[in-house]
């Protein structure tokens, strides 16, 4: 087989060696660094909750899933700027106009496909990061009144540390509350619309019926997404270890 490739993000149809087109069953339109950020996501958001759960003595790990969670988060926002095709806020983002008509449509039973994210999941998208972000960064300058303070605590006074500290708690429900919703989203796609966005997450591929040739991406921009990464984790590691010290 030979393929013949056009711009760097997106993917034309292969040919076979006596020229006949082949049209491949799918195209890829969620690059490496999209999918290992997500699932990445799950597993902090996870440690977080069980970290805490599990008392003070866990702090610590508690503590660095924090970490992971304000980095993964903060590179998918930078990642919706400079990243892919369907990983960039302005190609997937949608008014409230057509938002509230992709909604109608879809209680409607009507059959509308995406080859990134639906108007109502880019808008998820943008809460669930921006939440995850505010409720991990809040927890950084928090502090438990008994044993623990968080690493930026010396930064604030304590009066303005306990506000923090009650945002921290009172987002994670919110935040709980949008991943049920979120689950319940690509429980609702799989059942009605027999659309797997689980299996698109994980392989980052879907239908070819779904993706046209033109929107398809043929590269993750993988280096890029490591030197943000490297950049975030250096310049929270610097915040952390100049911090004032607690009084």
């Amino acid at each position: 087989m030979e393929k013949v490739l056009g711009s760097t993000e997106s993917s034309v149809v292969a040919t076979d060696t006596a020229g006949a087109i082949f049209d491949p069953p799918h195209r890829r339109v969620w690059d490496l660094p999209v999918r290992v950020c997500h699932w990445l996501l799950v597993v902090a958001f996870i440690a977080s909750y069980a970290t805490n759960r599990l008392g003070v003595s866990y702090f610590k790990y508690h503590v660095w899933s924090g970490y992971t969670v304000i980095v993964l988060a903060s590179f998918r926002i930078l990642w919706g700027l400079v990243g892919t095709r369907h990983a960039r806020f302005r190609n997937f983002l949608r008014g409230p106009v057509s938002t509230l008509r992709y909604a109608a449509g879809w209680l409607r039973g009507e059959t509308q496909k995406h080859p990134g994210h639906n108007p109502l999941g880019a808008w998820m998208v943008i809460a669930l990061l921006l939440g995850l972000f505010v409720q991990a960064a809040s927890g950084l300058f928090g502090n438990d009144e008994i044993f623990n303070l968080g690493p930026l605590y010396g930064f604030v006074s304590n009066e303005t540390s306990l506000k923090l500290t009650s945002l921290h708690r009172t987002l994670f429900y919110w935040l709980l509350f949008a991943v049920i919703v979120h689950v319940l989203a690509v429980v609702a796609h799989a059942v009605f619309k027999k659309e797997s966005l689980v299996s698109a997450m994980i392989t980052g591929k879907k239908a070819h019926q779904v993706v046209p040739a033109s929107e398809a991406i043929d590269t993750s921009r993988t280096w890029l997404a490591v030197l943000i990464v490297l950049l975030l984790s250096g310049g929270l590691s610097w915040l952390v270890a100049h911090a004032p010290p607690a009084q």
